[in-house]
Parts: structure tokens; sequence; C-alpha cells
């Protein structure tokens, strides 16, 4: 009888699950715009940002997206520094932040941004791996009868929901 050596390993690790659920998210794109493309990028940041980030000191609402010399940067993001930051870091809440994306797809928002009257928002923060991705989202601004149009299909939404909910609880 002779025993492999195989039979002595471990079994294999599973992969770990690459997690996409946001971190932080701009519910007021959403509200203030047509969303047309959605578009990920990766995010230059310093290491107390990366652990307030994971703290959850992350804030999106104000945020918009400027193309400077054919790169892109996020401006209005606040990331507020953790109360353990180093000594010798001077933790800046509002700094402006590159974006990192392929030069194509620059040079393509570029041209939509100038020509078509589009804008680009921050959609989201997430983690793809280790690294910390921003999703940014080429938009066109709503009018105000189209945020009144999208607040009454929400409240209808919810509205209908109650109803659905107190139906099904007369019945049993």
């Amino acid at each position: 009888m002779s025993t492999s050596s195989s039979s002595n390993r471990p079994p294999p690790k599973a992969k770990p699950a690459v997690s996409t659920a946001p971190i932080a998210e701009n519910r007021r794109a959403r509200f203030d715009y047509f969303i047309e493309e959605r578009h990920e990028c990766g995010i230059v940041l310093e290491g107390w940002e990366v652990k307030a980030i994971r703290a959850g000191q992350v804030q999106l609402t104000d945020g918009y997206v400027l193309i400077k010399d054919g790169e892109l940067f996020l401006i209005g993001c606040r990331i507020n520094p953790l109360r353990t930051a180093s000594t010798h870091v001077s933790p800046l809440a509002d700094r402006t932040r590159k974006l990192l994306m392929k030069k194509a797809d620059i040079r393509r928002l570029v041209g939509k941004v100038e020509q078509r009257g589009f804008t680009l928002v921050p959609l989201n923060l997430h983690y793809k791996g280790s690294y910390v991705k921003a999703e940014i989202g080429l938009a066109k601004g709503k009018a105000e009868h189209d945020k009144r149009d999208t607040e009454k299909k929400r409240d209808w939404e919810r509205e209908k929901g109650q109803l659905m909910r107190h139906a099904t609880k007369s019945r049993g």
C-alpha cells in the first residue's frame, strides 16, 4: 500500500468573496440627475483616508467630478479623519482626490461632457478586493417637474407597499 502525498495536503482555500456593497452612497445624485452611464474608477487615497473609510467616516452628498488636463478629480467628497490619526499627518477632510481611469475612457467622457451638456457625479464608493473604488455616473440634470414626478412615484410605491401589507394581514 502506497500512500499518496496528496492525501496529506489541506483542502484548497475558498477564494474570498469580492464585496461590492457600497461604503458610501450619493442618493441625492439619483434624485437630481438622470444617470445615463456608470463607470468604475480607482481613487488615490492616503493611508489615514483608507482607515477613515473603513470606519465609515465618508460623505459623498456634495461631491462632483471635474475634468482638468485630461484627468479626473473628485471634489467635495468629505472623509473625516479619525481621532487616532498619526501626529505627523495633517489630514484635510475636503481635499481634491484624483480618480484613475483609462485614457481612452476619459477622452470619451470629456467629449460627452463638453458637447452634450452632461456632468459627472460620484454615485458611490465600494470595495473591489482590497481596493476602494468610486463609481461615477454620466448624468443629465433633472428639471423641477421631473423631481416632483420622481417624488410622486416614490410615495406611491411606499403607499402601495403599505396597502399590500395591510391586505395580507387582514386575510390571515
